[in-house]
């Protein structure tokens, strides 16, 4: 098994030398994978190691351990922090154990006492990641969680919410069949109009009616699921064929009347058109929603059929709000493949539906309102994407076919694709020169920090300090310290100043401590630096 990484940090050399000589840290199941003479080193060490534990004194120089240890809790929130104190003080104990710090061990230090600790953390450890590895308990919550995933599946499916290519994965992942074929979907709703309103007994009926047709449906030559879809229920029913869609009415017909009996109310059934796989289950959803709308003109308590009082021929395609997502998706934050594969399938879409070029007219005017949102929030000219004589409106005259449309789509997408990109790296780019600007201009104050600088560039400190290291491939603070120490480097170089106000002009308040950092960047003193350019 993996070891666990360790962190020692303690300003005094003998200390760290004595627990890293007699601690057995291999049979303990550790690695001391780093050590720290201070806060601050140790918090820079602990940015680039990422330690499972960190042993740190409480009394250090440029940063004590509890001011190390807060600001570790929000970068490493699941390490374990042990303090060391030569203090038998209650109060820094009562603020290790509001900080989180699982131990706190008095000095001296004893290694059988540390061992024993190690041990218990190692447990600790040993468990979190038995329960993170798992499988048979990820399985289980898994399985718990079903009933609430196949709910949120169907109420997505039903909505429309997903996009065709992810329905049936969903459907295997949950463990549902759905399988290909004619499908259409029917809205109940039970009749209560008579009772006192109160929310709970409507949740109460609505369970029920889920109940009795799940017991009582019963229809040769179909399959059913039964589903809760707002205040309606859905039977979603797969036909053999067409012809099996009147039997299905009578069957409803047959629920409605028997309802009265078992439940007490009528039930009122909306029927959609059926459609070509479960994909386009949402479709018939909304012809059945609009079907329910037709009762009350209609009487309560029966079966009304959308496709007998909406011709059929009537339906217009449209750009849904999914197919505005799985786009705007596709060209922000997608491949070009990816963007030619959601073209391709609105096209297909197009050409399936069997409309003629002119009653595509809508959905082309929605698909570019769409693209030209992308561009204006992206900051890119819709000049740019559709060209510089471009009024805002497209004509579905100005194209010859289906085919013709198709192309202008997937050129218009690419281009949208493709200047979004260059905007993203160059906003990239120009943040980061902001940032580097803001740091020459205040390197020299003590208090520069990610915070401050993130909130005068107005950016979340998490995304800034990512995408600070991936452009410059330094973290912030390493990039800070390189400043100090070039003008550092400078003003030895050109001056006479004195070492510490050298360490007071670029942002250190202590000279030893500008001299330990300057000691680490470069192997020598700033003194004896000096002293070498002078030889």
């Amino acid at each position: 098994m993996e070891e666990y990484r360790v962190l020692l940090a303690d300003d005094e050399e003998e200390i760290r030398a004595g627990i890293s000589r007699k601690i057995d840290w291999v049979s303990l199941g550790f690695a001391l994978v780093g050590e720290a003479g201070n806060g601050e080193e140790a918090l820079e060490v602990a940015e680039q190691l990422h330690p499972d534990v960190v042993l740190t004194d409480i009394k250090m120089p440029f940063m004590d351990g509890l001011e190390l240890c807060r600001r570790l809790r929000q970068s490493l929130p699941a390490a374990k922090l042990v303090v060391f104190s030569g203090f038998d003080d209650f109060e820094y104990a009562r603020q290790a154990v509001g900080m989180g710090v699982s131990e706190y061990i008095l000095k001296p230090i004893n290694a059988a006492e540390l061992t024993q600790v190690l041990s218990k953390l190692g447990e600790q450890l040993d468990k979190q990641r038995l329960e993170r590895r798992d499988m048979e308990t990820l399985r289980r919550r898994y399985e718990e969680s079903l009933p609430v995933l196949r709910e949120l599946f169907y109420t997505r499916l039903l909505s429309g919410q997903l996009a065709p290519e992810q329905v049936q994965d969903r459907a295997a992942r949950y463990e549902i069949e759905l399988p290909p074929g004619l499908w259409t979907a029917a809205l109940l709703h039970a009749d209560a109009s008579g009772e006192s309103c109160d929310a709970g007994r409507d949740e109460l009926l609505l369970l029920s009616v889920q109940s009795f047709l799940e017991e009582h449906f019963s229809l040769e030559g179909c399959a059913a699921r039964v589903v809760l879809c707002g205040d309606t229920v859905a039977l979603l029913v797969q036909l053999r064929d067409r012809d099996r869609l009147y039997p299905l009415l009578e069957e409803l017909e047959r629920l409605s009347l028997l309802s009265r009996s078992y439940l007490g109310v009528p039930l009122a059934a909306g029927v959609g058109l059926p459609c070509q796989g479960p994909e386009e289950l949402h479709r018939s959803v909304e012809g059945a929603r609009s079907a329910l709308d037709y009762r009350a003109l209609m009487g309560g308590g029966r079966v009304i059929y959308i496709g007998d009082l909406e011709p059929q021929d009537s339906a217009v395609l449209s750009f849904e709000e999914e197919d505005q997502r799985a786009l705007s998706a596709a060209i922000k934050l997608g491949t070009l493949e990816q963007v030619e594969q959601v073209v391709r399938g609105l096209t297909e879409r197009l050409s399936q539906t069997g409309l003629s070029l002119s009653k595509c007219h809508l959905f082309l005017l929605e698909v570019v309102t769409c693209l030209v949102r992308l561009a204006r929030a992206g900051e890119v000219g819709v000049e740019e994407v559709f060209g510089a004589n471009f009024t805002g409106a497209v004509s579905i005259s100005d194209f010859s076919s289906l085919e013709e449309l198709g192309r202008w789509l997937r050129e218009r997408c690419s281009r949208l694709h493709d200047l979004l990109g260059r905007q993203r790296s160059d906003s990239a780019w120009r943040l980061v020169e902001n940032a580097k600007e803001y740091i020459a201009g205040h390197y020299t104050n003590e208090q520069l920090s990610v915070e401050a600088l993130c909130s005068h560039i107005h950016l979340s400190p998490t995304y800034f300090s990512t995408l600070f290291k991936r452009e410059v491939g330094m973290s912030f603070t390493a990039y800070v310290t390189q400043v100090r120490m070039d003008e550092a480097v400078r003003l030895l170089r050109e001056t006479d100043e004195k070492t510490y106000r050298i360490a007071q002009q670029i942002g250190y308040s202590d000279p030893n401590y500008f001299s330990y950092v300057f000691k680490r960047h470069f192997g020598l003193s700033p003194s004896k630096f000096r002293a070498g350019l002078n030889n």
